[in-house]
């Protein structure tokens, strides 16, 4: 089958979470469907790739692997923050997405690219770990905890900026990041984030010392090297939800 590295880009603004998880999953299913059609007829209909940019209102995910125990408020508590709680079928644990907080969800079929899963989240946290360094901070791996980190090697300032969380089936991923630009860090006080306990959370206009960092700067950053990473060709094209 040929191989298309032309990833189709869409910013979806601000957008609710489960309408943005619905628009995923078709978006993933069709790109499944057309493997396995190509497959059992013998075709090579190339399947598209897809990056989607969002943010959204305020929501905690816990991930398929993930510990309930980790969000800690209950419903009432929820409400008065003016927040969901979703069950998700990605990996990793429990994290908060909200308003500031840049969402990255690339949809790709690694058969247009490689065949790794670990060098996929090696290559987005690449992608993050860029961006922040024309800010002029320092991006960091911590080991055997997907992400991208700040003073990763001192126990008591390491602290992450981005956390991960995908799906693959067939080769063919969803979900993705959650980098903290404007976000709220306050949110992250409810949660265990990611399980992990004892480090914490930063977001980029923390660590500047800035009221705001300019959201579509960062975008056009990430864009830029997620490109070169991925070695394609970014298309944009108009939001058409099902």
């Amino acid at each position: 089958m040929s191989k298309n590295k032309e990833v189709i880009f869409s910013d979806l603004g601000l957008m609710d979470y489960k309408a943005c998880w619905e628009y995923q999953e078709s978006l993933f299913n069709t790109t499944i469907e057309q493997k396995i059609y190509n497959r059992n007829n013998n075709t090579s209909i190339p399947t598209k790739n897809y990056l989607l940019f969002v943010e959204h209102p305020h929501v905690y995910t816990l991930g398929k692997s993930g510990d309930a125990a980790h969000l800690l408020i209950n419903d009432e508590a929820l409400k008065q923050k003016e927040a969901t709680y979703y069950k998700i079928n990605r990996g990793g644990d429990i994290t908060y997405h909200g308003p500031g907080q840049l969402v990255g969800y690339p949809i790709l079929d690694l058969d247009n690219f490689f065949t790794d899963i670990h060098q996929f989240l090696r290559l987005l946290e690449e992608t993050i770990i860029l961006t922040i360094a024309e800010y002029g901070i320092k991006g960091e791996r911590s080991k055997g905890e997907t992400g991208v980190w700040i003073d990763v090697n001192d126990p008591l300032k390491a602290r992450k900026i981005c956390a991960f969380g995908v799906r693959c089936s067939r080769w063919v991923t969803m979900h993705g990041w959650g980098f903290n630009v404007n976000a709220n860090l306050d949110y992250f006080n409810n949660i265990i984030p990611c399980g992990i306990q004892n480090k914490a959370v930063t977001s980029l206009h923390k660590e500047l010392g800035v009221e705001k960092v300019n959201l579509d700067e960062v975008k056009q950053k990430l864009k830029k090297h997620f490109t070169a990473l991925f070695e394609c060709n970014i298309v944009e094209e108009p939001v058409v939800l099902p």
